[in-house]
């Protein structure tokens, strides 16, 4: 008979429960070729070995692995890359584990990804959803038991709680920023229409307009978040509105595009037209002319979104919306 300074392995488990070591390793694996009888056995002579304590068996009676799905809308946005960093760290110093995924801004290969990763038995999904992301879809992932937590966008009414950056504030002070300088012939280029935060920035650039008594019919240019995209919406923008003095950027990667335009129409970036950001990428402060953009900490959604992770592993109610406060960082490019 063992002492209780032995080490309990499988084989004792399979000789308490009295069937084969693969049978055991079936039902800590939690394969579905085991019959309940044999499981029970199984799960009872682990309980009665204490080798529920091994981190296996732990796992398999909570019904839930240390691994956490970081499902990512788009890894070629360095934005993205930067927060799935700052995601990893805090996730490594809960104990768990991090899957990163991407699903390239298609609803079809996040609803596929997803699928394939609950076969995972993962802790938690944390998502910034695609486009089309619907809220039925996000509510029958929870209820099929699988905490979500969405984050940088939100999906309408669903049940997932969502660490945001304060969208609204970011473009509003980047807006008057602008209009503080006397300047009204102001433009907002980027985003598409089937992302939230689209909506929230284009809110905050009108209530800056707004607060100046501007008409809110300045020009808005929508077009994909990538750097291409911001060169085609500046020619669009330039061709329809050539007398535009200042632009509000949805991100950094659309006015990297927007400054490059600016060049190849014979004009000067930060003087004939100002150009302002958002993210605030390392290497926007490199640019030439060095780029205005709304900073947003990296770090903090990530400190936050864990905060929430560990409340809902814990069985308790976290908010159901946080804003992570944003500034803005003036330079060359809007002087």
């Amino acid at each position: 008979m063992k002492t209780k300074t032995d080490k309990i392995t499988i084989f004792d488990v399979a000789r308490e429960a009295e069937v084969s070591k693969s049978t055991v390793s079936l039902v800590l694996t939690q394969s579905d070729k085991v019959s309940d009888k044999s499981k029970a056995k199984v799960l009872q002579a682990i309980d009665a070995l204490g080798y529920v304590y091994n981190r296996d068996a732990a796992a398999l009676r909570s019904r839930r692995s240390n691994l956490v799905a970081l499902v990512i809308n788009d890894l070629t946005n360095p934005y993205s890359a930067q927060l799935a960093v700052g995601l990893e760290n805090h996730i490594h110093t809960l104990g768990m584990l991090p899957m990163l995924v991407n699903t390239a801004e298609s609803v079809e290969r996040q609803t596929q990804v997803v699928k394939t990763l609950k076969e995972y038995n993962v802790a938690a999904f944390i998502m910034c959803p695609a486009p089309g992301t619907t809220q039925q879809w996000v509510d029958g992932l929870i209820e099929s038991g699988f905490p979500v937590i969405h984050i940088m966008r939100e999906v309408p009414f669903c049940g997932a709680p969502t660490i945001l950056p304060d969208n609204r504030k970011g473009t509003h002070l980047a807006t008057c920023h602008i209009l503080q300088q006397g300047i009204a012939e102001v433009a907002f280029v980027g985003g598409t229409e089937d992302i939230s935060d689209h909506h929230e920035r284009l809110s905050g650039f009108h209530s800056a307009l707004q607060q100046f008594n501007l008409p809110l019919g300045k020009p808005i240019i929508t077009a994909a978040t990538n750097r291409q995209g911001g060169r085609d919406a500046f020619n669009t923008l330039y061709a329809q509105h050539p007398n535009t003095k200042a632009i509000i950027c949805f991100n950094d990667v659309i006015a990297y595009g927007v400054i490059e335009a600016i060049r190849e129409q014979g004009l000067v970036p930060g003087k004939d037209i100002k150009v302002v950001g958002f993210d605030d990428l390392a290497d926007s402060c490199l640019m030439s002319p060095s780029l205005s953009s709304v900073t947003i900490n990296a770090d903090d959604i990530g400190k936050r979104t864990c905060q929430v992770l560990q409340e809902l592993l814990n069985q308790t109610v976290p908010a159901v919306r946080t804003l992570v406060d944003v500034t803005l960082q003036v330079r060359d490019s809007s002087q």
